[in-house]
């Protein structure tokens, strides 16, 4: 009998002993009794324990399952180290299916090696890539290219290569719910259906692309962050399309980011990454700066057509109705666009059709019961929802607080109420709202809009992700200071790089396209990038502020969250804990504080900020020191390295 160190998808740090008289190798599957029921389990290599072997449960079996390969298993423990993760739950992520029953038969993807049209620049960059596949080295290349400017063909160019080789190939996409559009111009190009991940698909379909991706039956998989455990046995190539999104993040569970560990999963498989944007990362322009990434530039748009004419409307200076929105001005570019049959977009990234209800008696804000947040007012669903917990009530007749009738007044406007405003002054247009609200009928709007049935279009940011209206002219960002609320250090950048996306999304045929953006501070910073096309001295002088402060990319960020339902024993853990930090001259400990979002789904929650210098190990320093700390069961800790969210 052997002794097999066994690690189970559970939250555990280290695997458990197991005997068994079949030989098995590291990254196997095998059932084993654990707690009272049958778990699989993977090997995580041969062992020797201490325990009399008589004692040491027994492997029931060995399923009919392909075994990880053992890059995928260096990547399970990189992501858990990294992310101060438990190493089971990292595995649970790489066998997030329910395994028996019948299967389809899929076939590879067989190139068609149809030449698609590239210009001299596409057509030289594409040739670049395709070499980088083929050396089968381990780059990482930042493909930046204006809005419009053909990057998907390009690296679609890398993709071709890569199955023409026999190898796998690996497209992450930020919003996988609106990614017709991506696959549609997949099956012009290579004239099959690519095998597509996403937390949507159903049991059987989930269950399918894993084996056939671990059998090689399927040589391309398009998917969301978590596409990225899938078990590849011959991966070729990994594109990060839309690198720069915040949805890369993952705030929940095990807390990583996407881009990075792709990054981290390229380089253990020794294999090239591209990393596409039209408003690359600050982080990601360090990495070209620091000579780690290779840049490649396409600098105009496809088939040459004009960036779009962008101006700012100073709204300090418009005298508009009350619970009115819209601009004089930019109202007058809708009629414009609607006279020649154009197509407009409004962006409002804010769901819902007001984002507070105020009592004008006794002025009470209607919160949720679950969080520090007011609640959202949705006329579509005649509702007050949560938009972080979920939480979804009715909305009350009368004041909750003063029992004031008829005096709830809605502040502030939401897409909803954006689209009514339109309806309202051009009651004759076809006007449709894009919203996460949507997302059931979102390929059919996408649809609808990109067949000219639909004369305007109200969205919040999923209007901005990569879609192609060839008949759109107008866009008017309703709201340009919406993101500059909060005051995180990324702010500037993601309003910056939102603001830009929405915008080219005109103009994108032969006609030059149009772009309001209202604001009530049209002097800041990141406006001004963007009426100004300058975006690399943007760029330079966000990184020159984040260096001059310690920030990332040149410092490094973790947060430390206790929560639970009992607010005094929480704020007494975290004082604990802060007195508890390991004193060092290199590491910043900043709080204990209740965190921004104080009371979220039920739970009190306080936070500790850790700064450092980029050389400093955070991950042992914070692990040294959580180490020593015993939480009661009813206080929960979050640790979150390189966080994004700092609510």
């Amino acid at each position: 009998m052997q002794v097999y160190k066994i690690l189970l998808p559970l939250n555990v740090d280290e695997p458990f002993d197991y005997v068994s008289d079949i030989p098995l190798m590291r990254g196997d599957f095998v059932n084993v009794p654990f707690r009272g029921s049958k778990k699989l389990a993977v090997v995580w290599g041969k062992g020797e324990s201490e325990v009399e072997e008589y004692k040491i449960k027994k492997i029931e079996d060995k399923p009919d399952l392909p075994a990880l390969n053992e890059n995928l298993l260096k990547f399970i423990e990189w992501v858990a180290a990294y992310n101060l993760s438990h190493i089971g739950n990292v595995l649970k992520m790489c066998m997030s299916v329910k395994f028996g029953g019948k299967r389809n038969k899929h076939e590879p993807i067989i190139p068609d090696f149809t030449l698609t049209g590239l210009t001299e620049t596409q057509d030289e960059i594409s040739k670049i890539l395709r070499a980088k596949v083929s050396n089968a080295k381990y780059c990482a290349t930042l493909l930046d290219g204006v809005t419009g400017s053909g990057k998907t063909e390009v690296y679609f160019e890398a993709i071709d290569e890569a199955l023409n080789e026999g190898k796998q190939a690996l497209v992450l996409l930020p919003e996988i719910a609106l990614s017709y559009q991506w696959l549609e111009r997949f099956r012009q190009r290579f004239g099959v259906e690519p095998g597509v991940w996403h937390s949507a698909r159903t049991p059987k379909q989930r269950r399918e692309t894993w084996l056939d991706v671990a059998e090689g039956k399927t040589n391309l998989i398009v998917g969301a962050r978590s596409a990225l455990f899938l078990p590849f046995n011959n991966l070729g190539l990994i594109v990060v399309d839309e690198e720069h999104e915040q949805s890369y993040k993952q705030e929940e569970g095990v807390i990583y980011h996407g881009r990075d560990m792709a990054v981290v999963r390229a380089s253990i498989e020794h294999i090239p990454i591209v990393l596409a944007s039209a408003t690359p990362s600050l982080e990601t322009m360090h990495n070209v700066d620091d000579g780690k990434y290779e840049l490649l530039h396409l600098p105009e748009r496809f088939g040459g057509a004009h960036l779009p004419k962008i101006n700012v409307i100073d709204m300090r200076l418009e005298k508009l109705p009350a619970d009115e929105f819209l601009s004089h001005t930019l109202k007058e570019e809708l009629t414009q666009a609607l006279e020649k049959k154009q197509q407009s977009v409004l962006f409002l990234n804010r769901r819902g059709y007001a984002p507070l209800l105020l009592c004008r008696a006794c002025g009470y804000r209607v919160q949720c019961p679950n969080c520090t947040a007011w609640l959202v007012l949705h006329k579509s669903h005649k509702s007050l929802e949560c938009h972080h917990c979920g939480f979804r009530g009715s909305v009350p007749e009368a004041c909750p607080a003063c029992e004031a009738e008829e005096k709830l007044h809605p502040c502030g406007p939401g897409v909803e109420r954006i689209y009514e405003e339109v309806k309202n002054s051009f009651p004759s247009a076809r006007v449709e709202v894009l919203a996460s609200d949507s997302i059931k009928k979102a390929d059919e709007i996408v649809t609808k809009m990109g067949n000219h049935e639909i004369d305007i279009l109200v969205g919040t940011q999923m209007i901005a992700k990569g879609h192609h209206f060839p008949k759109l002219a107008f866009v008017g960002i309703v709201d340009a200071d919406l993101g500059l609320e909060g005051g995180d250090l990324r702010a500037m950048e993601r309003t910056y790089q939102l603001m830009h996306q929405v915008a080219g999304r005109a103009g994108r045929e032969s006609d030059v396209g149009k772009v309001l953006i209202q604001s009530y501070m049209p002097e800041n910073s990141a406006i001004a990038a963007l009426i100004g096309e300058e975006r690399n001295k943007f760029i330079k002088s966000q990184l020159a502020e984040r260096e001059k402060f310690g920030m990332p990319p040149f410092g490094r960020l973790a947060t430390i969250v206790l929560s639970g339902k009992n607010e005094k024993l929480v704020g007494n853990y975290i004082s604990k804990l802060a007195l508890a930090a390991p004193k060092s001259d290199n590491v910043e400990v900043l709080g204990p504080a209740p965190a921004p979002m104080s009371y979220l789904r039920g739970q009190h929650r306080h936070r500790l900020i850790i700064k450092t210098a980029r050389n400093i190990n955070i991950q042992k320093y914070i692990k040294n020191w959580t180490e020593k700390t015993h939480l009661p069961p009813s206080i929960k800790m979050k640790i979150d390295i390189d966080p994004y969210s700092f609510v």
